[in-house]
């Protein structure tokens, strides 16, 4: 059975905590889930993976170009300017 380790934090006016670094290099984790179960908080690391399939999107004609669609052809050449 794993170590029970007890550590009082403080809690900023903001109300953050700061995770010890020892604890996040021990889970190598980037993300926390917070899950509350009565009167206790349980924090728990977590790793997201996003699938390849999945889509997401990178442009937005209406928030980045105004609403004006932009030509596949024109979107190619701005990424292959971006490689370099």
């Amino acid at each position: 059975m794993a170590k029970s380790i007890e550590k009082i934090q403080n809690v900023t006016s903001k109300g953050q905590i700061t995770l010890p670094v020892a604890w996040r290099r021990q889970f190598d984790a980037n993300q926390v889930l917070v899950t509350t179960m009565g009167n206790k908080i349980e924090i728990s690391p977590t790793r997201v993976h996003v699938r390849q399939e999945q889509e997401y999107t990178v442009f937005d004609a209406l928030r980045d170009n105004k609403g004006r669609g932009v030509k596949a052809k024109d979107l190619i050449k701005i990424l292959k300017k971006l490689d370099r």
